[in-house]
């Protein structure tokens, strides 16, 4: 049982000063194995101050200064990889080897990109002869991070915002706080100045809100659901604070006439698969053409039934999603599409065979899928593909372009060329070319109501910085 009832506050563990005792459940086994304490406005507020206080002093900081810093926690992250990955298997059920290879393996990465990243960052720089241009620490930034890939978007946030000089809040999710705990405690050992870094624990409602509304906070960092962005930037209006958003996605892969239609459909399904479909630019929309429709639904059904889901800790593919009330949304919307109409290649409503305990779910395929349909439409977050049929490649791009979202796409082809020509046309962040995987360095975001502004590497560290022109009189 894990004990993490405490809030990291300018510098060392501290007990609330308000908040109720909070379970975390492991979905795979439904038990509980730990507890925090959910916090109030008056602990964001003592963070924030906290946090205020260190800014003075940290924003003043050297490149090589912070560079030292960002290299201790690296370090000191390395070092308790294992840790972190078994964290993770007990709050998101991850299975062993995604959580050890790619959940933790990110936050390596972000580390290594921004150290590189920020050897040569150009904080400075002249705008004509009479002015001269600085990039400046924001301020306070206040840090909201989910569930679903909680070690990377802790990492992805923390890194830039040290990198810059900026001093942080976070809230992590209360349904995955271990691995952010452990981090804590990582950055703490590397030597962060007291205040630079705070976590409260709590939930979006209070603690949350308490963040995107408070005065002394500079910039919010959120990541999350569409919903939950638009109630952040809200109540962050108030204040003219900067609003930084990841949010949903509902990434279409058009797989064009002359691709590799097997190896195409594979890569596809066990991109969305993996994290039993928790991930927010997966390619949940797999666009094929209507002649191929009947072989794309064979090669899906072949392709889903190799994939193992159970025990985390036991090597499988696919564990559990991640609570309860996942699994119950999952549900509804996969018994909506068959309600809808579209044809059930694989899986549907249920646990899987053999799994009676654990919030799992059947890995699932629907074909001839109508781009209207509430499961072409909305981000169901779990193992759900829809394979939707087009007739040409000006369909296609319709289709694709025919969402609220754009965080991401991906696009299939014969040669990169050809694949790069439709990918100009489709309105999203991030385009995957031909199975390309992760570059961690870079930009991370999404067009339309999938966000503003840009995560990961370089990139990120313009969104936590201010602009300052100095600029001089005339020469006589």
């Amino acid at each position: 049982m894990r004990d993490y009832r405490k809030h990291y506050i300018d510098g060392a563990w501290v007990e609330p000063l308000g908040g109720v005792a909070h379970h975390i459940i492991n979905p795979a086994t439904e038990a509980v194995v730990g507890q925090i304490s959910l916090g109030t406005s008056e602990d964001v507020d003592r963070a924030v101050q906290a946090a205020r206080r260190a800014f003075q002093t940290f924003a003043r900081s050297s490149r090589e200064d912070r560079l030292g810093l960002l290299n201790a926690i690296l370090g000191g992250f390395a070092a308790r990889q294992q840790e972190l990955a078994d964290a993770l298997v007990e709050e998101l059920g991850a299975p062993a080897k995604l959580a050890l290879e790619a959940q933790v393996g990110a936050g390596l990465m972000h580390l290594m990109n921004g150290i590189e990243a920020l050897k040569t960052y150009d904080f400075d720089h002249t705008a004509s002869a009479r002015t001269a241009v600085r990039r400046e620490p924001i301020g306070v930034v206040g840090m909201i991070t989910p569930w679903n890939w909680p070690i990377n978007q802790v990492m992805c946030k923390i890194v830039p915002a040290i990198a810059t000089g900026a001093a942080m809040v976070h809230k992590p999710s209360e349904v995955t706080p271990f691995t952010a705990h452990i981090i804590a405690e990582i950055l703490h050992a590397a030597g962060v100045p007291a205040g630079v870094y705070n976590l409260v624990d709590g939930d979006g409602p209070t603690v949350g809100a308490a963040i995107s509304a408070h005065a002394d906070v500079d910039m919010v960092s959120f990541t999350g659901s569409t919903r939950a962005g638009i109630d952040v930037a809200i109540r962050a209006a108030s204040t003219v604070k900067r609003v930084h958003q990841e949010l949903g996605g509902k990434s279409p892969n058009i797989v064009l006439e002359d691709a590799d239609l097997p190896r195409a459909i594979g890569e596809n399904i066990y991109r969305l698969m993996m994290n039993s479909g928790q991930t927010c630019h997966a390619p949940t929309r797999l666009l094929v053409p209507q002649g191929r429709l009947e072989e794309a639904k064979a090669i899906a059904a072949q392709v889903v039934e190799t994939l193992s889901v159970g025990d985390p800790t036991t090597g499988v593919y696919m564990g559990p999603v991640v609570s309860e009330r996942q699994w119950t949304r999952i549900q509804g919307l996969i018994r909506q599409g068959v309600e809808e109409g579209a044809t059930l290649v694989t899986g549907g409503p249920g646990r899987p065979e053999g799994l009676s305990k654990g919030y799992y779910v059947r890995p699932t395929v629907f074909a001839d899928v109508s781009n209207d349909m509430t499961i072409a439409r909305e981000e169901i977050f779990g193992p759900v593909l829809c394979i939707i049929g087009y007739g040409d490649v000006e369909e296609a791009v319709s289709i694709a372009n025919d969402t609220p979202y754009g965080l991401a796409a991906y696009v299939q082809a014969s040669t990169d060329e050809r694949a790069e020509e439709v990918a100009a046309r489709i309105e999203a962040g991030m385009i995957y070319i031909n199975g390309a995987g992760e570059d961690f360095a870079a930009p991370f975001g999404g067009y339309k109501t999938s966000g503003n502004g840009r995560e990961w590497g370089e990139a990120a560290f313009g969104d936590y910085l201010e602009t300052k022109a100095l600029i001089h009189r005339p020469a006589a």
